[in-house]
Formats: structure tokens, C-alpha cells, sequence
């Protein structure tokens, strides 16, 4: 089974509920996806979003470029929260999901992975590593990372929070 980074916008208030009562959090966000599956709404419209196995490979680059928040892992654990697939949901502040979209603005996926390669992420071990050691291109992450731009500009013009997880 393969690990899928996963992403949840959520209001403040949804945000503080989450906090107090993960298990809410839980069937709200399986809720959305639900609903989202069908509709495929681009990701400026949708309040969830995967990117697939990309995630290490974005927190590999991101590191790299010094990005100001943590978008891969989220910067803060859901207090008691159980394991939503490979281990428990972390989030991001409305403040720091604005922070995170000024800065996704900033750098295409084209300039995230500009003079790195897929040898790069082999020495480095970014999951799954089996793709970087056969020289798969960095358009995979660069797509997936070319989507969470609109998704966390949506998300930080409406004033939402963000849950983050591995599924």
C-alpha cells in the first residue's frame, strides 16, 4: 500500500472543533472526499486535495528552497488524534496557510525542481525512491505541486486552516 499525501481545508471554526474532537475532524474531511470524488472540482473550488506519492518529494524541494511553512507534514499535531491512515492529521493557521500560499505565488513547479534530478531524490531517498532510482522526470511533483498553488490561494483567501495527513 502506498502512502498518499492528503490536504483538508476547514474554517477557523471547523479548525477549533477539529482541535477539541478529532474523531468530528475524521468523518468530516471522509465526508468531503466523498462528496469531491464525484464531482472532481479543480482545486480552487475543492476543500480537499491529494498529491498522491509526490508528498516527500515536495518536502524534499520545498526544504530545499527554504519554504517558510511547512505545507508536506503541517506544522502542528490535532492533539489526540488517532492514525488517519499512516499516523495522526497535523494542521496549519489560517495565518500560516496565507504565509504558505504567498509563497507557493512565488516559485512555479518548474522553478520548485529547477537543477535538481531524479538521481537527487534516489541519493536522498525521498519515497518512493523506487521511481528516482529508475530517472522518472520531476513533472509528477511539479503538477502536484502546480495544484496545491490555487488550492492554498483559495484556501488562504477565504481565511481557512488546513488539516494535512498521510493516507
Amino acid at each position: 500500500m502506498s502512502m498518499i499525501g492528503e490536504y483538508a481545508r476547514v474554517t477557523p471554526a471547523e479548525l477549533d472543533r477539529a482541535l477539541g474532537d478529532p474523531e468530528w475532524a475524521l468523518k468530516l474531511v471522509i465526508g468531503r472526499m466523498e462528496a469531491e470524488s464525484a464531482q472532481r472540482p479543480e482545486p480552487a473550488r475543492a476543500r480537499c486535495l491529494d498529491v498522491d506519492k509526490a508528498w516527500d518529494a515536495l518536502g524534499f524541494l520545498l526544504r530545499r528552497a527554504a519554504f517558510p511553512v511547512d505545507i508536506v507534514h503541517g506544522e502542528q499535531a490535532v492533539p489526540d488524534a488517532e492514525d488517519w491512515g499512516y499516523g495522526p492529521p497535523r494542521y496549519l493557521t489560517p495565518e500560516q496557510v496565507r504565509t504558505a500560499a504567498g509563497a507557493l505565488a512565488e516559485m512555479s513547479g518548474a522553478g520548485l525542481t529547477a537543477g535538481v534530478g531524479p538521481e537527487d531524490l534516489a541519493r536522498a531517498e525521498v519515497y518512493p525512491a523506487i521511481v528516482w532510482e529508475r530517472g522518472e522526470p520531476l513533472d509528477y511533483v511539479s503538477g502536484y505541486y502546480d495544484l496545491l498553488r490555487p488550492f492554498f490561494r483559495a484556501a488562504a483567501d477565504e481565511g481557512d486552516a488546513m488539516l494535512i495527513w498521510r493516507g
